[in-house]
């Protein structure tokens, strides 16, 4: 199914995410987890893709794995600015074939190199870009795109991040997910400030669950988030008419059952 229809129901859901393994030696163990990760019935399954490429492979494998044998939706995602024109055609091809529907198109994070000038001739500089290739490939692609409640590291400001995020959208991407954030009000903040600017495509929020305290630091390193004194529960933003919550579980089972476990009496399966 795709995720564009996903939204459209009146349930309460949780999608989880997780990462394909650097190496071959480690994928047997990475597809366990994200088997059982997608046997809790979430709403999806968000895999990701390995800087430069990678992992695209590994990307795909899973992401069919949990669409064919565990009969749940999963979103593969694909970054443009480390690859050339020729292997991003190719990647689309390769998910064409695989039967994928849903991809979340990205940039990808700039390389020491890039943010030194050195690849100013580079194919990609921004994920609108990626979304223009992927709608033209196959219209019939669901296409999701990224956000930052606390504006990109890159934007000098937030008008001119929402400019950006509405060129997503009029490229043909049909949902937004946020980057992780910590406090709520930020996240209803944005959500107003970029429908005051004409965009109206679901807005998932991502969350990053902390499971230990070095996490923290981390994480705020990462998003460059705020860290409230206080956490604001994950049931505040269904109480507030959110319906899709997306937890980045990364390749941890145990922590997305915990989860999933704590929401049954709110979230749908």
């Amino acid at each position: 199914m795709k995720i564009s229809e996903l939204l459209k129901q009146d349930k309460r859901r949780i999608s989880f995410e997780v990462f394909p393994p650097k190496t071959s030696t480690s994928f047997d163990n990475v597809m366990s987890a994200a088997k059982q990760i997608a046997a809790l019935k979430p709403a999806f399954v968000s895999i990701t893709y390995g800087a430069g490429g990678g992992t695209s492979r590994y990307t795909l494998d899973i992401a069919k794995s949990i669409q064919d044998d565990m009969q749940v939706p999963a979103l593969a995602h694909l970054t443009c600015v480390s690859s050339s024109r020729e292997t991003i055609h190719e990647r689309i091809n390769d998910i064409k074939t695989s039967g994928i529907s849903n991809v979340l198109a990205l940039r990808g994070d700039l390389t020491p190199e890039m943010e030194a000038g050195g690849l100013v001739s580079r194919d990609y500089h921004h994920a609108t870009e990626l979304i223009k290739e992927l709608k033209a490939a196959d219209p019939s692609f669901c296409i999701g795109g990224a956000c930052y409640p606390e504006v990109h590291p890159e934007s000098p400001n937030q008008a001119e991040d929402i400019k950006h995020i509405k060129e997503k959208v009029d490229a043909g991407c049909e949902f937004l997910t946020t980057q992780m954030f910590f406090d709520n009000n930020l996240f209803y903040n944005f959500l107003y400030k970029i429908r005051e600017a004409g965009i109206t495509v679901p807005i998932i929020p991502g969350i990053m669950p902390i499971t230990r305290a070095n996490q923290v630091e981390r994480a705020i390193k990462l998003s460059g988030s705020f860290m409230p004194q206080r956490f604001n529960a994950v049931i505040d933003l269904y109480a507030n008419g959110i319906k899709l919550v997306h937890i980045y579980s990364m390749n941890k089972p145990d922590v997305a059952e915990k989860i999933t476990d704590n929401l049954s009496n709110i979230i749908n399966k």
